[in-house]
Order: C-alpha cells, then sequence, then structure tokens
C-alpha cells in the first residue's frame, strides 16, 4: 500500500473516531438536557396535581370525616379532564396501595409504589414500546387519609429527536469524511512528492544514470532529505567515476606493461636466436650481444621502477629532519660525471620533513628526465626555496616540453610523451609514476609547468624548519 494511501486512511481513521466520540457526546447531552425538563416539568405537575387534589378534597362536605373512595374517584375524574386538551394520564391509590382510578391509556405497571412513601417522590421514564414516558408518583394527605398519586407525562419527542440527531450527525459525519477523504488525497499527494521523486531518482540511477538527481520542491525535513540524497549520489558518482578511471588505467597498464616487455624480449630472443643458430662474425656477435645485454639492462630498470612503485604505495613515509644541504650535496656528486649537462644546483639553507631516501629517489628521476628531455649542453636547474606552504624543490629544464593536453597523463605508468625519444634513452615511463607515489606518501604532490619547445618545470613542497641561502 502506498504512503498517501496509509497517510490518508490513517487520518480519516483518527476523524472518523473524533467525529463520532463528539457527535455521541453532544447529541447524547442535548438529550439529556431536553429529558430533565421534561422529567422537572412532570414532577412538578405531578406536585400541582397533588396540591389542586388536596384543596378539592377539602370542598368535600362535612358529613364525611373520612374522604370516601367515591369522591377520590370524583376529584381525580376532574383533575384528569383539567389537563391539556383535556387528559391527563394519572392513577390514584389508597393507603394500601390498591388501585382506586385509573385513567384511561395508563399502561404503567405498579413497580413504582412500593418505592414511595409519605415522605418521598419517585419517578422513571418508561417504554411502552409506542411511546415513552415519566412515570411519577407522590403522596396525598387529606382528610386522615394518605392516597397515592402516580402520574405519566408523555416524552417521545424528546426521544425521537436524540434519534432525529444521531441520524442527522451520521450524514454530517459521512460528508465530511468524503469531503476530508478528497482533500487529504491532494494534501497526502502534495507531501508526498518529495518520496515520489526521490523514489524516480534512485530507479533512474539503479538503471545506470548516475547523473541524475532527485529535484528538491520543499525546505522541510524531505528537502533534507532530497539534499542529503543528492549529496550521497554525488560522492556516489565521482567514487563510479574513480573506479572507472582505475580500471581504465589498470586496462591501460597492463597494455602498456605487455607491450613493454614484448619489445625487449622480441629483441632479446631475436639476437640470441642468431647467436645460437648462425656463425657470425665477431662484429655482429658483437653488436648482437650488445643489444642483449642493452634489453636485459632496459628489463632489469624496468621492474627495479615497478617494484619501487608497487612498495611506496603500501608504505607510510617515516618522516625525518633533513637539512637541505645533505640532499644537494648528494646529488652534486650524483651527476658531477654528467659533462654533457649544464646542471646548475642553487638553494636555500633549510631542514625538512621528509625521509632522505625517497626524496633523493624524486629528485634523481626529475634530473635524470630533465637530461633526456633536453639536447647536450642544455640548461639544467635545480633549486630549493622557501616558501608560506613550505620548502619548494624544483628542477627546470629548457628541452622540448609537454604539450598540456599530455601534463595530466604524465605521471601515470608506462605513459610516454614521445615514446621513440624515451625508448632510445632507455625509458620505460616509470620515473614519474614512482615520484608521484612517494611525494603522495610525503602528503605533497608533483606540480608541472611546461610549455613546448620552451622546457618544463617540475616542483614539489615539504615541510620546512628553518632557512638559510647557498648557490653553486
Amino acid at each position: 500500500m502506498k504512503f498517501s494511501i496509509k497517510l490518508v486512511l490513517s487520518t480519516m481513521i483518527v476523524l472518523a473516531l473524533a467525529l463520532g466520540f463528539s457527535g455521541f457526546y453532544f447529541v447524547n447531552y442535548v438529550f439529556e438536557t431536553s429529558l430533565d425538563r421534561e422529567v422537572g416539568q412532570a414532577l412538578d405537575e405531578s406536585s400541582i396535581l397533588s396540591f389542586a387534589f388536596e384543596t378539592a378534597a377539602l370542598n368535600v362536605p362535612l358529613k364525611y370525616s373520612v374522604l370516601p373512595d367515591s369522591a377520590v374517584e370524583e376529584i381525580a375524574s376532574k383533575l384528569e379532564m383539567g389537563g391539556q386538551n383535556g387528559g391527563r394520564l394519572l392513577r390514584i391509590a389508597d393507603e394500601e396501595k390498591n388501585i382506586l382510578y385509573t385513567s384511561d391509556g395508563f399502561s404503567a405497571d405498579e413497580g413504582l409504589l412500593p418505592q414511595t412513601d409519605e415522605h418521598t417522590k419517585s419517578y422513571r421514564v418508561i417504554d411502552t414500546q409506542e411511546n415513552y414516558y415519566v412515570h411519577t408518583c407522590v403522596s396525598v394527605n387529606t382528610l386522615d387519609r394518605v392516597l397515592y398519586l402516580e402520574t405519566m407525562k408523555n416524552v417521545t419527542e424528546v426521544f425521537t429527536e436524540r434519534a432525529m440527531g444521531f441520524s442527522l450527525y451520521r450524514k454530517v459525519t459521512v460528508v465530511i469524511l468524503l469531503t476530508g477523504m478528497v482533500i487529504m488525497l491532494f494534501i497526502a499527494s502534495f507531501l508526498t512528492k518529495p518520496i515520489r521523486l526521490l523514489t524516480q531518482a534512485t530507479k533512474r540511477m539503479a538503471a545506470g544514470e548516475y547523473t541524475y538527481r532527485a529535484r528538491q520542491i520543499s525546505r522541510d525535513e524531505l528537502g533534507q532529505l532530497t539534499r542529503d540524497f543528492n549529496k550521497m549520489a554525488n560522492a556516489l558518482e565521482e567514487n563510479i567515476c574513480k573506479l572507472e578511471e582505475e580500471i581504465e588505467a589498470r586496462e591501460e597498464f597492463m597494455g602498456a606493461f605487455a607491450h613493454e616487455l614484448k619489445t625487449p624480449l622480441t629483441a632479446i630472443i631475436g639476437y640470441a636466436d642468431m647467436l645460437r643458430s648462425h656463425k657470425m662474425d665477431e662484429e655482429k656477435s658483437l653488436m648482437s650481444a650488445n643489444y642483449i645485454y642493452t634489453e636485459g639492462k632496459r628489463l632489469e630498470a624496468m621492474s627495479f621502477r615497478l617494484l619501487d612503485i608497487i612498495v611506496a604505495k603500501q608504505e607510510e613515509a617515516d618522516l625525518q629532519e633533513i637539512p637541505v644541504r645533505e640532499l644537494f650535496l648528494y646529488l652534486q656528486e650524483m651527476f658531477a660525471e654528467k659533462k654533457e649537462m649544464d646542471i646548475r644546483f642553487r638553494y636555500e639553507e633549510a631542514v625538512v620533513q621528509a625521509e632522505a631516501n625517497l626524496i633523493k629517489t624524486v629528485l634523481v628521476n626529475l634530473i635524470d628526465n630533465a637530461c633526456k628531455a633536453s639536447e647536450a649542453d642544455s640548461v639544467i636547474e635545480v633549486t630549493g626555496q622557501a616558501a608560506e606552504s613550505g620548502y619548494r624543490m624544483a628542477v627546470k629544464d629548457y628541452g622540448i616540453g609537454i604539450p598540456e593536453a599530455e601534463q595530466h597523463k604524465i605521471v601515470k605508468a608506462f605513459y610516454m610523451v614521445d615514446k621513440s625519444r624515451a625508448r632510445s634513452k632507455n625509458g620505460a615511463g616509470l620515473g614519474l609514476a614512482l615520484c608521484a607515489e612517494i611525494l603522495k606518501i610525503h602528503h605533497s604532490q608533483l606540480q608541472i609547468e611546461s610549455k613546448v619547445g620552451e622546457g618544463s618545470c617540475f616542483s614539489f613542497v615539504l615541510p620546512m624548519e628553518n632557512r638559510g641561502a647557498y648557490e653553486e
């Protein structure tokens, strides 16, 4: 069952119970008030008749010391005829509560007589199957006799009005409930519209339409739910995009890895087969062996780089305080024999927070890439400078540069802007991927600035302790 239908039905049940109890109380209250009024009038009329009977008894001739039964019947007959429309319903009993006179149509039983004595009045409401009456009984003291006067007052109209009130209220209740149901259907439909929109959004997202968002139409709790749902959908879409990118990157990695393995292995197997199956002169044999050695070293370097990347992804950096001078002295010794390049070092003295061996690996890879991207005798600048965000280290070359569209891809494993140039210098496209992973565990990242034909600048920032200055 739909939530809107449940809302309508529950509201109608509550409304029906409220109208039912309130209607019963209201109609019954009016009925009881009217009945109490009629009972009061009946008791007053009974008192008036009792007084009239006593007065009439005083007019009986004095020859009777005790009021005779014939006089009682005569007085009762006159009282009966003196009522409205000339017909009161009354009954008179003697001291022994034996009936002396009864009006035509007086149908009440004698159940009220035993409950009445000389000092009390009693009454009851009786149902004669055709009408309702207020039956009263009162004692009359006259001429040394105690008589009992009973009356019946027709109150059928009060009961009829109650029945009509209940009938009318039932009809009004039905009309109110039907009208209320129609109104509640519109209200429930309006209130549950955000839920329907959310349901529609979940179905479309489940069908693969991850960019679809639920429309917010209110600012209440359901509106907040819609906003939270859309935030969740945004996070889900981002995660799905990341997963798709990771899957795509993994597929590219596997394809590139297979290609990178295939090329040197083909060369190694081919030249090895030539050495095994053909007799060649010393020069050709030396050339074949050199190809085998060169491609083998490239495979070895590639395997070590892959291992470094895997280890870097699983490690957490053990940050220590390292003087920048120590890093730059290491780089100067490392590239001292690289005479074909003009590598210049300039840095400010400082102490940084890093893991020395890993940061050395990053700098060596960046300088090595700069050398591969530059022609002989080109200038390569390695700098270190304090900044507000930390200590910025940069490697700048004036080589071939990197197209802007390629810059975000070069940190992927096996990706090379110029594959022929990279392979000619034993590159496999793993150096920058390794740098990116090492900087990631240092909570830093590789920043790239490059223009085609003008060169590139690779930099990153490390936490800094203090500073000085040095240039070479």
